[in-house]
């Protein structure tokens, strides 16, 4: 799927990579008061209005869990899946119209621009991750070992994020109604994946079309692991595994072959 000249380019730019992830994170929080403290704080909010609100409003809605923070552990575990998938497919989307200037380069190999994407997108959710998990300690609900499982379904998500969002960025540098399409869609997508409510509470009928949804089992994946301690049913994974290596090698397919037109495009 990836070439030799590829890898090659990306080991000779591993600084301009590294360096990237580093500034766009600086440049978040930069001229602020509290700096990248701010990147702590933010997550930090979130969860405990999950934990406190939630967890009083909706107490334990979650059937066969007896845990006073089930449903907050199950919105947050969904809400930071969610959020790593909508953060590298929305930049991916348009990372290439906003280094048009680095595609005219013809030494730059372009392939490291969704490479930067994805590291940034997995530090910030490595920072919300690290004190969702602490939280889970904290109030004593950590899944234990079964965590582990969290590791192939993080990876699974990330290639499917990867692929879908390399076909969308190529795509919208020709057809510019794709990004603003893609985030409507992303608006309707959400709702239409069990984050805020569970899937049983959805009429059969409703619920079938869920098996079209290739993040719904991703999202229960990780909320079984956390809410249920249960690892998941790897079987559901593997229509999307499927999908996943497909988008990606269409979507490495599409940017080798449309590579020279995206620069004279830009």
């Amino acid at each position: 799927m990836i070439s030799r000249n590829m890898l090659d380019g990306i080991w000779r730019y591993r600084g301009f990579i590294s360096g990237s992830v580093k500034r766009e994170f600086q440049a978040k929080y930069r001229n602020s008061l509290l700096g990248a403290t701010w990147a702590i704080l933010h997550p930090l909010a979130m969860i405990v209005v999950y934990t406190v609100i939630f967890s009083q409003v909706m107490g334990n809605r979650l059937k066969g869990v007896d845990s006073a923070f089930a449903y907050s552990i199950y919105l947050c575990a969904g809400m930071l899946t969610w959020g790593l998938f909508a953060e590298i497919t929305g930049r991916s989307q348009s990372v290439f119209l906003e280094h048009a200037n680095l595609l005219k380069k013809l030494q730059f190999p372009r392939i490291c621009l969704p490479i930067v994407v994805v590291l940034n997108a997995l530090v910030n959710f490595s920072i919300i991750f690290s004190l969702f998990l602490v939280f889970l300690l904290i109030s004593g609900t950590f899944p234990g070992w079964v965590f582990l499982a969290m590791l192939p379904v993080l990876a699974l998500q990330v290639l499917f994020s990867v692929g879908l969002g390399m076909l969308l960025g190529v795509l919208n540098v020709f057809f510019r109604d794709v990004g603003q399409f893609f985030t409507i869609a992303l608006q309707f997508w959400f709702w239409f994946t069990p984050i805020v409510y569970p899937s049983s509470t959805l009429p059969d009928s409703v619920r079938a079309w869920l098996d079209w949804n290739p993040m719904a089992p991703v999202v229960a994946a990780y909320q079984g692991i956390f809410v249920a301690h249960t690892v998941p049913q790897w079987g559901s994974l593997l229509p999307m595994a499927v999908l996943s290596l497909l988008l990606c090698a269409a979507g490495l397919q599409l940017f080798r072959k449309r590579a020279g037109e995206m620069v004279d495009e830009l």
